[in-house]
This record gives C-alpha cells, sequence and structure tokens, in this order.
C-alpha cells in the first residue's frame, strides 16, 4: 500500500495541534487537544497519539499509510535524539518525547523546534514559497525565530539556532525567561510591547493608554496599535522603539544569513502594514544595500496552521531522504 500520508503536530502551552496532510502538501484534516501541563506534561505523547488513532479511524486511514509523524515543540531540542532538553511552558526537562511517541505509535518520528518548523511549514506551504534562504520570525507571546539555508533549517551544535528572540538588544534591560536580560522578545513580543507601554503608564505619560488600561483592567498590542492610527503620540513612540529595535535585530541577522525573504508571523503580525512598512523602513536603514537589494519582506500567510505544515514536511523531507538511499 503507498505511504502517502503525513502526521504533523506543533505543541503549544494551551493546545497541541495536529493535521493529516498528503505529501502534496493538502490538509486531509486538523484538530487541536488541550495540553495537558500536570505531571510536567508527562501525558502529552499519550493524549497525542490516542487523539491520531480516532481520527484516523474517522478519516478511514490505514495507520500502513503513514510515513510517520513530525513533531514541532517548544524550547530547544537535541538534534541527534529528538530530546526535548527544556520546555519551560510545559515543564519538560530532557524529555524523550520521540522515544515515548516512537513507542505509542511503532511509526518514525521527527522532533524539532516549534519556531523551525513554522518557518518550515511557512515556506513549503506558504508565503515563503519555497524559496532557498528565509528568515521566519514569529511575534507573539514571545519572539520565535527559523532561519532556511540553502533549503536547510539551522539548528546548530545543540539547537539553539535561530533562537533570534534571545538576541541581545538592551544590555540592562528586562528580564528574560531564558534566565537572561533584554533578550529581542523582551521588546518585541506581545508581552513586550505592553510591558514598555504599561511603563509609561506607571510614570505618569501615556494617558490615552492608561484610561483603556484603566476601563478595561488592561491592555493589549492591538489597543497600542490601534492608538497609534488614531494619532495618539506616545502609542506611536513606542511602536517606533520597537520597531526600530526589531529592523536593526533582523538587519544583522540578514548580513549574516542573506535570506531573499524575511516573513512575520504571530498575533504581532496582524497590524499588517502598520508594522511592515516602518519595519522595513528601519531594516533598510541598518542592512549592507546589497543585503537589502536580495531581501523581501512578507507577512506570514499561515497562521497557525504553520507549524503543523512544517512538522509534516520535516518527514516528508526525511522520507524522500531515506527513499533515495
Amino acid at each position: 500500500m503507498k505511504k502517502d500520508i503525513l502526521i504533523g503536530i506543533d505543541i503549544g502551552g494551551t493546545t497541541v495541534k495536529h493535521a493529516i496532510i498528503d505529501t502534496e502538501a493538502n490538509l486531509v484534516d486538523k484538530w487541536e487537544i488541550p495540553t495537558r501541563l500536570e505531571n510536567d506534561g508527562e501525558e502529552i505523547p499519550v493524549d497525542i497519539y490516542q487523539s491520531i488513532e480516532e481520527k484516523l479511524a474517522a478519516n478511514n486511514i490505514d495507520k500502513k499509510r503513514c510515513v510517520g509523524i513530525g513533531i514541532g515543540a517548544p524550547g530547544f531540542i537535541d538534534p541527534e535524539t529528538g530530546i526535548v532538553t527544556i520546555a519551560v511552558n510545559i515543564g519538560w526537562r530532557n524529555f524523550d518525547l520521540k522515544s515515548k511517541l516512537e513507542n505509542l505509535s511503532n511509526l518514525p518520528v521527527i522532533v524539532e523546534n516549534d519556531a523551525n518548523i513554522a518557518a518550515l511549514g511557512e515556506n513549503w506551504k506558504g508565503a515563503g514559497n519555497q524559496v532557498a534562504n528565509m528568515l521566519a520570525v514569529t511575534l507573539g507571546t514571545g519572539v520565535g525565530g527559523g532561519i532556511i539555508s540553502n533549503g536547510q533549517i539551522v539548528g546548530g551544535a545543540n539547537g539553539t539556532g535561530g533562537e533570534i528572540g534571545h538576541i541581545t538588544v538592551e544590555p540592562n534591560g528586562a528580564p528574560c525567561n531564558c534566565g537572561r536580560s533584554g533578550c529581542l522578545e523582551t521588546v518585541a513580543s506581545a508581552t513586550g510591547i505592553v510591558r514598555l507601554a504599561m511603563e509609561q503608564i506607571n510614570q505618569g505619560k501615556a494617558l490615552k493608554l492608561k484610561k483603556i488600561f484603566d476601563n478595561n483592567g488592561a491592555i493589549t498590542t492591538k489597543d497600542i496599535f490601534k492608538q497609534a492610527e488614531n494619532g495618539d503620540v506616545d502609542a506611536k513612540r513606542i511602536l517606533a522603539y520597537v520597531i526600530n529595535v526589531l529592523g536593526l535585530a533582523l538587519a544583522n541577522i540578514a548580513i549574516t544569513t542573506n535570506p531573499s525573504k524575511v516573513v512575520i508571523g504571530g498575533g504581532v503580525s496582524k497590524a499588517g502594514d502598520q508594522l511592515l512598512q516602518p519595519l522595513k523602513e528601519s531594516f533598510n536603514k541598518f542592512v549592507l544595500a546589497r543585503t537589502q537589494e536580495a531581501c523581501e519582506f512578507e507577512i506570514a500567510e499561515l497562521g497557525n496552521d504553520a507549524g503543523v505544515f512544517g512538522a509534516a514536511f520535516i518527514v516528508l523531507q526525511e522520507y524522500k531522504n531515506t527513499s533515495l538511499n
């Protein structure tokens, strides 16, 4: 029987996204289950496989057609073993996700960092359009990154390649979840943008944002972008600083990796051109002219599906490589 089905998994702190995708990148089915964080996430592999079994049966798909399972997991992944060395949001430390799921499923399993698989998915099926050199940036609760160089994801010696959210941009800046201070994600993530706004509010500034905070008990990046669009000087100043810092960081990465595309995703990217146009200007201000000539900026197209497509893609690539050998 022809093996033509790929399973893509994207593990997040709230939900685990699943998809059945064929080898032509067609989505057969997709679904989510809650991420069970109790007992430091020990039962997550069992939940994943039970869910896969149920969906294969519901779609009348024989498991023998499955090429394998690809998984994107948060945190640092050992590229040789598939062990999740640290995933703070899940509670995993030296968690052998690959072996656990292989033992449950009797299928090949490949584990990769979640930001890396999002980059691969966006390049395979989304805005990347299968370019050989791409930088993917996810601006969400944190800042994730994936670097594709000559068609391959850059993982590095022990899986920390492409962790652009932890580039130091403010040496004496705010504490980061990684244990250091002043990382890019303390500034350019949704959390970081709100933090900067709250600093202004607590100093008696940004009065229009303070009014929103007083009325709602919180402010969001959407509030800040909206106020800036309406001409609020304080909101505009906050975003100008964030975008300038991000543009500088991306310019330095681009000078190193020379991508033909920079793809921006995550919740903050929903600001669209309000983010993209000034970001290009900041990037262009800092980057080499020749690097700039080769590089286009795009907003990601796949949204929450990027991870499952990327997870399926790494299985497909492994399958093709094995078949050739």
